[in-house]
This record gives structure tokens, C-alpha cells and sequence, in this order.
């Protein structure tokens, strides 16, 4: 009874000190609606480009037009776009959410996932390494990222029960993910878009992409080892100790009672392992993307239900309660992109890409690259999607770098490391703030636990930007 006492009173003094997330993204809306008074209306012309079968802009066609600032119906109707706009990701999200409730509802998970780090003895310093590289090698090779919030509750599991904590959890998966992406080996929606637009030889330049990828999985790697040991060493000091107290000890595994691995769930973890085969599968052969990953996710859920013993009525009890789980990073999702249609139905994101220009224009050439890297991160916050900005901005930027004397390639590094470390820093991020909100841990602390780092993989991006112009990067 006292536990039940104090864990409310922690919960509690919680709820004070913090405001609640969404607050934070109407704020980010708020502020976006009012900048639709401050800043000058504008627009580039879009041009069809048959080659990336898709409309990329007229770098010489920009124009004001007239103010159309965001009224109060604008604003209150928003959000219904934000859902509409991020509607695959939602629906996304709730159908992982269902599937892996299905799964726990066998108990196969927790067994499992107990089995294994049994198997490891609880050390960290093997399994922190190997599925950060596993994360990052999807984002380099194939540009996976909003896809790994399916392993959020898994690896957060694992998290809890060595001694470890959420933020270590949302680390491991996507500060693998942001320097996978970063290193954009052969990333088809960052580098392969980029390098069509500027004329480059498709995935031309991988030598130097694959030092920068390991560099930037050798420094995250680095950065969650350090903080795990001096949490296990005084779990105080982990940003989210309260918050993980109250929110995810009961993730917790007992690795000294773990219970026998029935048949049946052994067969569960089997058609999950399949379901998750065949998806990576499907993303690498037959370029699988969200719908295609929902309908096997959904399956998979279904057919795992099955095999463990849950009758109908069962499977859809299992699969509500976990779309619930997921209603709170589906509402972050839609507001974040909410503040996305209002910049853009404002007309105001060319008018910032269009300043955004004209500030790189007056950088010194000695500069001007990392000038463009800086840029490209800024312009992330409001536009994260990476095809999205590299249809917008590389027309524009390309043409800079031309006059300047910049290859076309440093270009394109600048670009695909500027599309991705803000992708986790900003709110505007849907899959950050989704996977905080599955593990209950407010974005703040995220921010705290995260800088150090991200100022790392700025230094790295600096470095490799003067190597690439000493060494003619072409």
C-alpha cells in the first residue's frame, strides 16, 4: 500500500514540474501562425521532373505575393490537416501499437527478450554496439527511420532490465537512426535524390559517405556507453530517473525468474521474427514503405495471436489497448505537422528558403559549405521530410555552389548530414516525439541528454566538410 502511495505522490510532483508535451507543439503552432504576419509572403515555381517523377523547384522563379496570414479557422483546422498529412504514420503507429499488445498478451516478449539477456549475462557493452550498427546500417543503405519505431517497446524493455534507462532506449534506435542517415550511403531519399538533381552519378562518392557514416556510429555508440555505465553506477543520475520510476519499472524483466519458453511462444517470437524479416525484405527488394510495413505488421499480429492461444475476441482486445497506448505520439505526430500546413499555407517556407539563399550567398567561399551544412539544418526543423527538402532546396542551392567554386558533391554532403541531425533535436520531429511518448519521457529531458552529442556530430560534419573540399571531393 505504501508503494501505491508514493508512486502516486511521484506522479504527482511530475505532473507539476512538467508541462504536458502537447502544450509544448500548440505553442510551436502558435508561434508558426503569428509568423505568417512577420514574414513577407513568396513562392518558387515547381517544375515536373520525369527522371525522380516528382515536382522539384525553379531556383530562378522566386516572387513575393500577397500576404495570406492564418486566421483563426486556419488555426483551429491545423491540426485536422496535421493528422490528414501524417496519416500514414498514424495509422502506422497504430497498428504496432496493436501488434506488439497482441504479442504481449502471449507473453512470448517478455520471456524472450528475458532468455536473451540472460544469454549476455545483463552486459550492455555487446548489445548496445550491435543494434546501433544494425539501426544505423538501415538509415545508410536504405533510409529506414519512422520504420524503427517498432522496436521502441523491445529495446526499451531491455533497457529497464539492465539497470539502463528510456532515453538510453530512444538512443540506441535513433541516434543510431540520425548518424545512418547523416552517412546516407546509398539512402535513395537523401543522397540519391540530392546527387539526380545536381547531375551526379547515382551514389558517385560512397568512399567518403561510408567513413562519415562510422564516424558519426563510432561517436553515438561511444556517447550511450558512457552515459549507461554512470547511470548504473548511480542511477540518479539518469535525466529520466523519476520519470522511469514511475512510468516504466514495471518494463522491467526478473532475470533470476524467468519462466520456461513454452512451444507456443516460441513459435509467437518465430512468425515475429518472420513478420520483421519479410519487412526489411520487402523495404530492400521491393521498396516496402508504410503501408505495405502496416499490412505485414498487422499480420504478423494477427497470425501471433493465433499461434499463442488467444481466440478472436482475445486478439481484438489485445489490439485496442494497445492502438490506445498509441493515441498520445499520434496526436504529437498530427500537431507537429500541423505547424508544418500552416507555413506552408501561409506561403511563407519559399520566402525562408529563399532568405536562407541569400544569407549562404554572402558567407566566404573558405565557409560557404559548412554555411550551406547550417542551413540545411535549419531548414530541416520546418521541413523534415528529406525527399521533401531535397526537392526545394537542392535547386536552389546547387546553382550557388556552381558560382562559388563548390563541387556539386560537397553539396550534397552538406545537404544529406544538414537533413538529419535536427530531425531528432527539433520538436517539429514526429518519430522523436512518438517514441519519447511511448516511453513516457518528456521531451526536455530528451533535449538535455541528446546535446552533448549533437554538438559532437556537428564537430564531426565540420571535419568532413574541410576534408572533402582538400581532397576535391567530386
Amino acid at each position: 500500500m505504501l508503494n501505491i502511495f508514493t508512486k502516486k505522490g511521484q506522479e504527482s510532483n511530475i505532473k507539476r514540474e512538467q508541462m504536458h508535451p502537447m502544450i509544448m507543439l500548440v505553442c510551436i503552432v502558435i508561434l508558426c501562425a503569428l509568423a505568417s504576419y512577420i514574414i513577407p509572403a513568396g513562392t518558387y515555381e515547381r517544375v515536373y521532373d520525369a527522371a525522380l517523377d516528382r515536382e522539384i523547384v525553379d531556383a530562378s522563379s522566386f516572387t513575393f505575393i500577397e500576404r495570406n496570414p492564418t486566421g483563426i479557422m486556419d488555426l483551429l483546422m491545423s491540426l485536422t490537416k496535421g493528422l490528414q498529412n501524417a496519416a500514414g504514420i498514424i495509422f502506422f503507429l497504430l497498428i504496432v501499437g496493436g501488434m506488439f499488445s497482441i504479442l504481449n498478451a502471449t507473453g512470448a516478449l517478455n520471456v524472450g527478450i528475458a532468455n536473451l539477456l540472460k544469454a549476455f549475462k545483463g552486459s550492455y557493452y555487446f548489445l548496445i554496439p550491435v543494434f546501433m550498427l544494425l539501426f544505423g546500417a538501415g538509415s545508410a543503405l536504405c533510409g529506414n527511420f519512422e520504420e524503427f519505431l517498432v522496436f521502441v517497446p523491445l529495446v526499451l524493455a531491455c533497457c529497464m532490465t539492465l539497470g539502463l534507462d528510456s532515453l538510453v532506449a530512444v538512443g540506441i534506435i535513433f541516434m543510431a537512426a540520425t548518424a545512418g542517415y547523416a552517412g546516407a550511403i546509398t539512402n535513395p531519399f537523401t543522397v540519391g535524390i540530392a546527387q539526380q538533381i545536381s547531375g551526379l552519378e547515382l551514389f558517385s562518392g560512397m568512399g567518403l559517405r561510408v567513413a562519415l557514416f562510422l564516424s558519426l556510429e563510432a561517436a553515438s555508440i561511444g556517447y550511450i556507453i558512457y552515459y549507461a555505465n554512470r547511470i548504473r553506477k548511480n542511477p540518479r543520475l539518469s535525466y529520466s530517473y523519476e520519470y522511469d520510476r514511475v512510468n516504466n519499472i514495471d518494463k522491467k524483466i526478473d532475470l533470476n525468474a524467468i519462466p520456461k519458453l513454452t512451444v507456443r511462444q516460441a513459435f509467437v517470437i518465430m512468425v515475429f521474427a518472420i513478420g520483421i524479416g519479410f519487412s526489411i525484405a520487402g523495404i530492400i527488394i521491393w521498396g516496402y514503405y508504410i503501408d505495405e510495413l502496416s499490412g505485414i505488421f498487422l499480420a504478423t499480429g494477427i497470425v501471433a495471436g493465433l499461434v499463442g492461444g488467444l481466440n478472436a475476441n482475445k486478439i481484438c482486445e489485445a489490439f485496442i489497448k494497445g492502438c490506445k497506448d498509441m493515441i498520445l505520439p499520434c496526436i504529437m505526430i498530427g500537431l507537429a505537422n500541423s505547424a508544418v500546413v500552416i507555413l506552408q499555407e501561409a506561403n511563407v517556407l519559399d520566402t525562408m528558403l529563399y532568405g536562407l539563399s541569400l544569407l549562404i550567398a554572402k558567407f566566404p567561399k573558405s565557409i560557404m559549405a559548412y554555411g550551406m551544412f547550417v542551413a540545411h539544418e535549419l531548414f530541416n526543423v520546418v521541413v523534415p521530410s528529406g525527399s521533401a527538402q531535397a526537392s526545394a532546396v537542392m535547386p536552389v542551392f546547387v546553382p550557388l555552389s556552381d558560382a562559388n567554386g563548390i563541387s556539386r558533391q560537397i553539396s550534397v554532403l552538406s545537404y544529406q548530414m544538414g537533413d538529419a541531425f535536427t530531425n531528432i533535436m527539433a520538436p517539429t520531429g514526429g518519430e522523436i516525439l512518438a517514441a519519447l511518448a511511448i516511453c513516457k519521457v518528456p521531451f526536455v529531458k530528451w533535449v538535455r541528454f541528446l546535446i552533448p552529442l549533437f554538438i559532437l556530430w556537428w564537430v564531426i560534419a565540420l571535419a568532413f566538410i574541410i576534408i572533402a573540399t582538400q581532397i576535391g571531393y567530386v
